[in-house]
């Protein structure tokens, strides 16, 4: 598939028989695989396409086979600024749209800033819905930053009833000093959600500062650090952000993580392989990278996570990276106007 305007968000339709792509502008393609036909889905609600905004991510109700629910995550701009809402509608292919789209959660609060929206969306095997939120590019770096508080929905990732509504069991129900919707606090612009296919965990990828990118397993109520413990450098410096993980009791760090002088990898888009295709890769974690511009893959066990030889080392900057649940294919986005999807296939 080529010539696709700047790609964010990546999802098969459970039988192969069409790709949804994002594209950040605000439209929604359905792609047909078999050739390169593809229709511009209607009913898709007005973003704003500014900076890192617009039309972000796509993801599939667990029903959808009696549902027909697509999710849309996006910014939008009201009272205030922009921030990041998640909603929901009906696919009816044969009329190429989403009926009845409806928003379903709005992320608080509205602030000006035109970056670091998150935002990735995913369901987990009990039927719940994450939703990453940016910290929206705050730099007050210490334990007042909107990250490292409670009362708001940025630097976080949330967890929602597939309706919008709030889970009884969320982490900070019963704080009413809280936002109720938080699953996890102190990401920074964490862009990549995906699910371990043994354990059911969600798995999250976030960038740094300058460095500091991470891969996160989350955790019911868990502080990632940010920014108060990262191992992120100020840009333009050799300063540290905030202390090491290890130097504090009360946050989690990452089960991998490319410290303040490696290089960094800033990590989008991120999925596990559990199809048949390649059976080599059968648990193994793929990320997609924008500034380093490879599709990084790592072997899994546990947490313990290890890096291997990437792919499509083509100098391209790779927004997003899906299985097709039927062939076990990986198809990754490029970052860019007029861009291709790529697919990873077996060599015949």
């Amino acid at each position: 598939m080529t010539d696709v305007e700047s790609p964010w968000g990546l999802a098969f339709l459970p039988d192969e028989s069409g790709l949804l792509v994002t594209e950040q502008d605000g439209e929604l393609l359905l792609a047909d695989l078999d050739g390169d036909d593809r229709t511009e889905l209607a009913g898709v609600p007005d973003v704003y396409a500014r900076g890192q905004g617009g039309l972000l991510d796509v993801t599939l109700h667990p029903e959808f086979d009696t549902n027909r629910f697509v999710y849309l995550t996006y910014s939008v701009a009201g009272d205030g600024g922009s921030t990041t809402r998640v909603g929901r509608g009906r696919l009816e292919r044969d009329e190429g749209r989403l009926a009845e789209f409806e928003p379903i959660y709005t992320a608080r609060p509205f602030v000006e800033s035109t970056g670091h929206f998150g935002s990735r969306a995913v369901f987990d095997p009990e039927g719940y819905l994450y939703v990453s939120v940016g910290d929206r590019q705050f730099k007050n770096f210490g334990p007042d930053h909107v990250a490292q508080q409670l009362d708001n929905d940025l630097g976080s990732v949330l967890r929602l009833a597939d309706d919008g509504s709030i889970p009884e069991s969320n982490p900070f129900v019963d704080d009413s000093d809280a936002s109720d919707a938080v699953f996890t606090y102190g990401n920074r612009n964490p862009q990549g959600l995906t699910v371990h296919p043994e354990t059911g965990a969600v798995w999250e990828t976030e960038y740094g500062e300058r460095d500091g990118d991470e891969i996160n397993v989350l955790e019911a109520g868990g502080n990632y650090g940010w920014p108060v413990a990262d191992n992120s450098c100020a840009y333009g410096s050799d300063d540290a952000v905030g202390v090491p993980h290890e130097e504090r009791d009360d946050v989690i760090a990452p089960v991998y993580g490319w410290p303040c002088g490696s290089g960094g990898f800033p990590p989008s888009g991120t999925t596990f392989y559990d199809g048949d295709a390649f059976p080599d890769w059968q648990g193994d974690l793929f990320v997609a990278g924008t500034a380093k511009q490879y599709l990084a893959h790592f072997t899994v066990d546990g947490r313990e996570v290890t890096e291997v030889t990437p792919l499509l080392d083509r100098g391209q900057r790779l927004r997003d990276v899906t299985m097709s649940p039927v062939s076990g294919h990986l198809y990754v986005a490029v970052d860019a106007d007029e861009a291709p999807i790529y697919r990873i296939a077996p060599s015949e």
